[in-house]
C-alpha cells in the first residue's frame, strides 16, 4: 500500500485543524497583544522541538531511516529549541538584542522545518513508515510550528510596516492604523 497519500492527507488535516485554532483563539489575541507578548506566546511551542532528537533513536524510527535526513533534522530542531528558549528569555528581560534574537530564531526555525520537509520528501525520499513513531512529528507537530513561524514573521514585520506607513502619512487620519489590517480599496 502506498502510504504517501495518507501522509499528505495527515499533514493537510493538521494545517486545517491548526488554522481553525489560529483563527478562533490565536489571531484575535495577537492583534491586541504587545509585540513582546505576542512573540513570546508564538515562541513557546518551539521550546519542545527537542522532540526531534527522537529521529536518532532506533526503535522509535526505522533503522533504515537515512542519517542524511535524521541527523540534520534532529540537531536542527535541538538548535531551534535552544534558540526559542534564548528568545523567550531575551524578550522577557527586554534585552537590547531581543528583536534580533527573535529574528535569528524565527529564520533558523522556519528554514530548518522547510529543509527537513524537503529533504525527507525529495532528497532522501523517506517513506512515512520509515519514521515509525516519529510519524507524528511531521504530521501533527510541524504544521502548527510552520503556522507560528508565519505569525511571528507577521508580528516582526508589522512594526516596521506600521512605522514606515505612519512616517509617510504624518498628520493624516488613520496613519496609525496597522496597514495589514486596513481594507483594500
Amino acid at each position: 500500500m502506498n502510504t504517501l497519500p495518507l501522509f499528505g492527507l495527515s499533514v493537510l488535516m493538521s494545517f486545517i485543524a491548526f488554522g481553525i485554532v489560529t483563527g478562533t483563539y490565536i489571531w484575535p489575541r495577537l492583534q491586541m497583544a504587545r509585540r513582546d507578548e505576542a512573540l513570546i506566546a508564538l515562541t513557546v511551542p518551539h521550546t519542545f522541538r527537542f522532540i526531534g532528537l527522537s529521529l536518532l533513536i532506533p526503535g522509535v524510527v526505522s533503522p533504515a531511516l537515512p542519517s542524511a535526513f535524521s541527523f540534520p533534522a534532529a540537531y536542527g530542531d535541538l538548535v531551534a529549541a535552544i534558540l526559542a528558549i534564548l528568545t523567550i528569555w531575551s524578550l522577557s528581560a527586554r534585552a537590547g538584542l531581543a528583536t534580533l534574537m527573535a529574528w535569528v530564531f524565527n529564520l533558523w526555525g522556519a528554514v530548518d522545518l522547510f529543509v527537513a520537509f524537503y529533504q525527507g520528501l525529495f532528497g532522501v525520499r523517506i517513506r512515512p513508515g520509515g519514521l515509525g513513531a516519529a510519524f507524528f512529528i511531521p504530521t501533527v507537530l510541524v504544521p502548527p510550528l510552520i503556522v507560528t513561524h508565519g505569525l511571528m514573521f507577521w508580528v516582526l514585520l508589522r512594526k516596521a510596516i506600521r512605522h514606515a506607513a505612519s512616517s509617510e502619512s504624518r498628520g493624516l487620519p488613520g496613519a496609525n492604523v496597522d496597514p495589514l489590517l486596513k481594507p483594500l480599496h
